[in-house]
């Protein structure tokens, strides 16, 4: 039950993160606001202990928190969307020298038996998602750096999360079809 409390802390605070530094400009510090990144990184305490990433993702997004609070400065927080699309990039592209990449793993989760082409078709997902996570963290780090505020909350607060949104629904689509081509391989 706390695990599952922990969890639901974490996607509200992520989900809103960028409405709140957006809200959070012009009247409260970004010092101050850099107490939400922590309260993000404080949610993800219990996975410190499984992964390295995880720890070296804590330990970047502390270096952010303390920029912002040392400088007062809002871009550190910016960043952080670009750290998580960092995480997910290095965790996905690593799981391709596996023998499970990370989409086999979750499709495993709901069917244990994959046939091969299911295999390599989960492999290929795992790429188009690498793909997606240089694009995004590429955006989200262009719209910190040299777009205004408001896009920068645009952006990583509804249009990429729309985008992976319908990346999900175009990977189901396919999977749709890709398993009834495939039918017979499981026969």
């Amino acid at each position: 039950m706390r695990t599952k409390a922990l969890t639901a802390l974490t996607v509200i605070v992520t989900l809103l993160y960028p409405l709140a530094i957006w809200f959070g400009k012009g009247k409260i510090e970004p010092r101050w606001l850099a107490g939400l990144l922590l309260v993000l990184v404080a949610t993800r305490v219990p996975a410190l202990k499984v992964s390295k990433l995880a720890r070296w993702s804590a330990l970047c997004a502390l270096m952010m928190v303390l920029v912002a609070v040392w400088m007062n400065a809002l871009l550190p927080l910016k960043l952080y969307p670009v750290l998580v699309n960092l995480a997910f990039l290095i965790t996905f592209t690593y799981s391709l020298s596996t023998p499970q990449s990370m989409i086999e793993r979750f499709a495993r989760l709901t069917e244990p038996e994959l046939p091969p082409s299911a295999v390599r078709y989960t492999r290929n997902v795992t790429k188009v998602w690498c793909v997606f996570f240089v694009l995004n963290g590429s955006i989200a780090f262009a719209t910190a750096v040299w777009a205004s505020q408001e896009i920068w909350t645009l952006y990583t607060g509804v249009i990429s999360y729309a985008l992976m949104g319908g990346l999900f629904a175009v990977e189901y689509l396919v999977r749709i079809r890709f398993k009834r081509r495939h039918q017979n391989d499981n026969d």
